[in-house]
């Protein structure tokens, strides 16, 4: 049952882009169209979860033992980073036309606040090993649903008939602001 709240939580109740406004500028950036909000997101789902793995294994087994706190941000944007290279390999490997969608976006899941974000979170709450796991799958998932929810409403808006001066970036960011209230409504739900 704990498990299911983590991942409920970490989903809908606090999620890093629509409730915690973490990772705004992939979410900006790439939710133009769904199979490149959905690309993105499985890639930062991915980086999500191996970092929250590895992050967890860095802070338990090097830096609280060792009484070396003030190396987490570094040790942690070192497991981002190298995740992100894989990532990038494999989509430019496996898909080059998404690898190309995407764009310079994909080396910036390097910076994204919400993946640095999650990996302090996780040593904040002192998850065990697999709460941390599902915490991280959770932030993914969360991300994930975020960005494809504001493509598919970005692609339908094509067709409507929108003032000039709420083209692109003012409507996405109308959009993003009543997707970010109507997640505060699951606020009760853990």
């Amino acid at each position: 049952m704990e498990i299911a709240l983590i991942f409920l939580s970490a989903v809908f109740v606090n999620n890093f882009v629509l409730v915690r406004f973490l990772g705004i500028c992939p979410f900006m950036g790439v939710s133009r169209q769904i199979e490149t909000s959905l690309g993105m997101g499985l890639a930062t789902t991915f980086v999500m979860v191996v970092a929250s793995t590895v992050s967890w294994l860095i802070q338990n087994f090097i830096l609280a033992p060792y009484n070396l706190p003030y190396l987490q941000n570094v040790a942690f944007i070192l497991v981002i980073a190298s995740m992100v290279q894989l990532v990038e390999m494999f989509i430019n490997k496996a898909s080059p036309s998404l690898y190309k969608a995407m764009g310079i976006f994909l080396p910036l899941i390097t910076t994204n606040c919400a993946i640095l974000g999650m990996a302090l979170l996780l040593v904040m709450r002192s998850y065990s090993f697999g709460h941390s796991i599902i915490f991280g799958l959770g932030a993914g998932v969360g991300f994930t649903l975020a960005l494809v929810l504001l493509a598919g409403i970005r692609e339908e808006l094509e067709f409507a008939d929108i003032p000039d001066a709420l083209k692109g970036a003012g409507i996405a960011f109308i959009i993003a602001g009543l997707l970010s209230m109507a997640f505060g409504g699951f606020a009760g739900l853990v």
